[in-house]
């Protein structure tokens, strides 16, 4: 049996190596993650415990709809997980949207998907630096913010400078501790259903009197932060054992998990709110969460989830949120899209500059960026929001357009539904968002004019070159 196991396993990772190789790319990372690896990986980058920094912020935004939001997040997502699913499969390399695209469509398209993605990759570090800040803050209130994202943030690279084995090792640790600590919870808000100090109610899902969808899709680019994990998990195709097979099943099976996760939580925790609240801004709202786990096991189970959610939870995410930046800072610079220094791996097979350019960012980010995390967390999802139309565009060009798809659904109405409901939520979305992600965008496609006109212009020299010389 042993045996039949391992040649399948080197098997598929023969059909992975000659699909990268297809595409003009010679193996650089280490294919050593197995499917397990590849979940728990996606799970740790959506952080099963992701609800609880964001919870108050969502409540405010839906006035309560915390769990409609995060269904309505869950099935924009799923067709965005079913387009990442079709692209894995089709494109076995690193890079993910980034990748996808400018394979699928063109080198300009998937430098703009890249440039989007970059917005959500190079702030999510700093963002969730900052997140672990505010929570140590309720806890130990006299250590200043930039301290604890100082730590954060150094001992995340350390752990990614160790290497993709020494990540998926932490990873299994960490999302164990995560999911017993929830179990908790959900036992506790339990019995305190049946004792009848809550009660059960489809206000958390519906509330016919504050209900509309420009309220439900405000929330959403905030609710989606926590469903970007299946896209981490793309950039995963050459360390997974299987490469795009792996991958796309992985994808489906993390966000099914997360949904069920994400909206169980909120939805209990919704229900020690009274009806009409509206959390004040700054601490009440941040550590919302937090103090409703100590309205219902006291001071020290709220230390308890408040420690899991810092230093477990959002420090997991962190080391593989810094992972995966890193990666698409890799692929982008092997493409020669950035400076090639950062495409260098080391004996590790781990992108050492990309991981330390990627700490550095996150670092300065971090310590600037401390007093605005909204502004940072719905800066994040325009990114991920925008690279995720251009994949259901890039879906809908390469195999309805150009191969004449005959899977309708899967390939015609799943990318056109799905982008649909994106397009929406980022017209939703905060204004300031909207302007600095429209901005940052703008300085991606002069930035791709000045590469594309410097490129023709090398095209040229070299062709006189080779004319006179000829």
């Amino acid at each position: 049996m042993t045996t039949t196991v391992g040649h399948s396993t080197r098997g598929h990772a023969d059909n992975a190596a000659r699909g990268l190789d297809a595409l003009g790319y010679r193996p650089q990372l280490k294919r050593s993650m197995s499917f397990v690896d590849v979940v728990v990986y996606g799970l740790i980058y959506m952080v099963p415990m992701a609800p609880l920094a964001v919870f108050g912020v969502v409540y405010n935004f839906a006035s309560g709809m915390v769990g409609l939001v995060y269904l309505v997040a869950a099935t924009a997502m799923l067709f965005s997980a079913l387009s990442y699913k079709e692209m894995a499969a089709r494109y076995p390399v690193a890079g993910s949207v980034y990748s996808y695209i400018r394979l699928g469509i063109n080198a300009y398209g998937g430098y703009l998907a890249g440039w989007a993605i970059l917005l959500d990759y190079l702030l999510l570090p700093a963002l969730l630096s900052v997140f672990a800040a505010v929570a140590m803050a309720g806890i130990l209130p006299g250590v200043p913010a930039w301290v604890w994202i100082v730590v954060f943030v150094g001992l995340a690279t350390g752990v990614n400078l160790g290497g993709i084995g020494v990540t998926a090792a932490m990873n299994k640790l960490f999302l164990g501790l995560q999911l017993l600590v929830i179990a908790a919870f959900v036992v506790i808000a339990g019995c305190d259903i049946v004792a009848g100090h809550i009660a059960l109610s489809w206000r958390p899902l519906f509330d016919a009197s504050m209900f509309s969808w420009s309220i439900v899709f405000g929330a959403v680019p905030i609710a989606a932060l926590s469903f970007l994990g299946f896209d981490a998990i793309a950039t995963l195709n050459e360390e997974a054992q299987g490469g795009g097979r792996t991958v796309s099943r992985a994808t489906l099976v993390v966000l099914c998990a997360a949904t069920l996760l994400f909206v169980g939580q909120v939805y209990l925790a919704a229900l020690y709110v009274p009806e009409g609240t509206r959390f004040a801004a700054g601490s009440e709202t941040h550590n919302a969460f937090y103090n409703i786990a100590e309205q219902a096991a006291g001071h020290g189970f709220r230390v308890l989830m408040t420690l899991t959610s810092a230093l477990i939870a959002i420090f997991a995410n962190s080391i593989a949120s810094q992972a995966t930046s890193a990666r698409l800072v890799f692929s982008m610079a092997r493409d020669r899209q950035l400076p090639s220094l950062l495409a260098r791996v080391d004996r590790n097979h781990t992108p050492r500059n990309a991981t330390l350019f990627i700490a550095g960012l996150s670092l300065v980010i971090g310590l600037f960026g401390s007093e605005s995390p909204e502004v940072l967390t719905t800066l994040v999802t325009f990114g991920a929001l925008t690279a995720y139309i251009l994949l259901h565009a890039a879906v809908l060009f390469r195999f309805m357009l150009i191969e004449r798809s005959r899977r309708w659904i899967l390939h015609g109405l799943s990318p056109i539904v799905g982008g649909a409901i994106l397009i929406y939520a980022l017209i939703e979305a905060d204004t300031q968002a909207q302007m600095l992600g429209a901005v940052w965008m703008l300085g991606g496609v002069l930035m791709a004019l000045v590469v594309r006109r410097r490129s023709a212009g090398m095209a040229t020299t070299n062709a006189a070159q080779r004319a006179q010389s000829g």
